[in-house]
């Protein structure tokens, strides 16, 4: 076997992973820039950066997925490898495992055999396999990273945020394999609520006692902030900090990331809204939704606080038609209504941006000025053909209104960035000015920089006397975005705040339940 190129000494023999002069360009178009940095074994070392930044380049050539340019290196616990000799094989070999945005889980498979995809499956005599011992082996690695699902459970059937504890567990799966193994995670909290993320924070925090590295991308900066040891932050395809974590703070990184003291947009005075009823919810019953009642008025935003299970997403799939109705009533600009499809809804001013993009908001392999223009369709109907110049026209100019960034409007739109797709999708609702948004999870598995963009764009709707309602499983942004916070627990409303009563611990106090009556389900 021909031994593979070195090019130097490692420059810290106590680093895990190495970069060296790495660099990346597509199409002429450099996208990193010399990227010079190490982690210590035995870390955990947080890659921060926005979008376009060239975060999610690097961790690609870090798994072997793209080539970098010629003349860089990337060491791995010692051993050094030129990056045009570098593959996704030795990313394997090397001790590397990852879990992406893209969690690389079959959703027609159980969680079993997802397992077993990578692991193998146990035999019987012959070719038979041992189903008891893969679920058995399968629940001894869920337990251990602390996820509550049936290993025999499609994965399909799953919650998001179960999906990614799923993936998390796979890659935690020969974690006990010893100080050479590096755990790579992209984002991994992004699709779970605060004390989802805590217990997967822990179990990061068993493997680094365990003496293993851990490379961590996140958005949730008070995350990071609690569990890296150092931060690299990327801007423009160049490393531009590098420093412990313990001399940072938020405001540091973001403006970091983005390059100049960013103006403020949260924490505005709350006011009171004046304007007349938007939406009046009565007493209503739906799936996990029991008897609840809320009201939203003009140019207000008004947040829903509760854990997975409470009925949060419910509420807002059945104001837009999309849930079965049991009992109560719902008004729309004080008219009575009883949706029953999407269209309906849409058609009384009624705009929802789904929790699940990627399955529920947007067709990945369109390109963007599609996905763009999916709501109005029908205004691009010209005799017996499409206005395609039109309407890839009109989606261009929505993208620079919404900094969408992409290198065109032709390119599909799973190639964005979490926070450029999440800018596409309400970039394509808010064309059709609905007098009533409903978010769910609207920032989720987004930077900081785009967070307050969407933030931003959703205030400036409100504001022209439309209204929103929003899930977020973040209460901190639910703080900082909404003039009045709805908490539903078991199904039912329990609590409402606003003012001075409206704070992060408040919210976080308010949704917990008691755990002497067992997980929530």
């Amino acid at each position: 076997m021909t031994e593979e190129p070195r090019s130097a000494e490692p420059r810290s023999p106590a680093a895990a992973v190495q970069l060296m002069n790495v660099g990346k360009t597509f199409d002429g178009v450099r996208v990193l820039r010399n990227l010079d940095f190490s982690v210590a074994r035995g870390s955990v070392h947080a890659l921060l950066g926005g979008n376009g930044s060239g975060k999610s380049t690097t961790l690609k050539i870090l798994a072997g997925v793209y080539a970098a340019d010629r003349g860089g290196t990337i060491a791995v616990h010692g051993r050094l490898h030129a990056t045009d000799s570098y593959t996704a094989s030795t990313a394997r070999r090397s001790g590397l495992r990852f879990v992406h945005q893209d969690l690389g889980l079959v959703p027609d498979l159980t969680v079993s055999e997802n397992f077993a995809l990578e692991g193998g499956y146990p035999r019987l005599a012959g070719p038979a396999v041992s189903w008891r011992r893969l679920h058995r082996s399968t629940r001894q690695h869920l337990d251990r990273a602390h996820v509550d699902v049936d290993p025999r459970s499609l994965v399909r059937d799953l919650r998001p945020s179960d999906r990614t504890l799923v993936a998390i567990a796979r890659a935690l799966r020969d974690s006990d394999g010893g100080s050479h193994m590096t755990l790579v995670l992209d984002e991994p909290t992004a699709s779970l609520p605060r004390h989802e993320a805590e217990i997967l924070l822990e179990a990061i925090r068993g493997c680094q006692a365990r003496g293993q590295t851990i490379v961590y991308v996140g958005h949730r900066l008070s995350e990071v902030l609690s569990i890296a040891d150092r931060i690299s932050v990327l801007r423009d395809g160049v490393l531009v900090a590098d420093s412990p974590a313990a001399d940072l703070d938020e405001a540091g990184i973001v403006t970091l990331m983005a390059g100049q003291t960013p103006a403020t947009r949260g924490g505005e005075a709350r006011r009171t809204a004046v304007g007349e009823t938007v939406l009046k919810v009565d007493r209503l019953t739906a799936g996990p939704v029991r008897d609840v009642s809320l009201h939203v008025r003009q140019g207000e935003i008004v947040g829903v606080a509760g854990l997975l299970g409470s009925g949060r997403s419910t509420l807002l799939r059945a104001i837009f038609g999309q849930a079965g109705v049991e009992g109560g009533g719902i008004q729309v600009g004080g008219v009575p209504v009883a949706h029953r499809s999407a269209a309906a809804a849409m058609r009384c001013g009624i705009a929802l941006v789904p929790e699940d993009r990627g399955a529920d908001a947007a067709f990945p392999d369109l390109p963007l000025w599609e996905n763009i223009s999916a709501t109005v369709i029908g205004r691009y109907w010209a005799g017996w053909r499409m206005a395609r110049t039109t309407e890839r026209r009109d989606s261009a100019r929505l993208m620079r209104t919404f900094d969408v960034r992409a290198a065109s409007p032709d390119v599909p739109f799973a190639t964005l960035s979490g926070g450029n797709q999440q800018k596409a999708v309400l970039a394509r609702w808010l064309r059709l000015d609905p007098r009533l948004l409903l978010l769910d999870e609207p920032t989720q598995g987004v930077d900081a920089m785009a967070r307050a963009d969407l933030h931003a764009a959703i205030r400036e709707h409100v504001a022209k006397g439309n209204a929103a309602l929003v899930v977020s499983s973040d209460f901190e942004e639910l703080e900082a975005l909404c003039h009045r916070v709805v908490v539903i627990r078991d199904g039912s409303c329990v609590a409402e705040l606003a003012g001075a009563e409206l704070t992060e611990a408040a919210v976080a106090g308010l949704t917990q339940i008691d755990r002497s009556k067992g997980p929530l389900t």
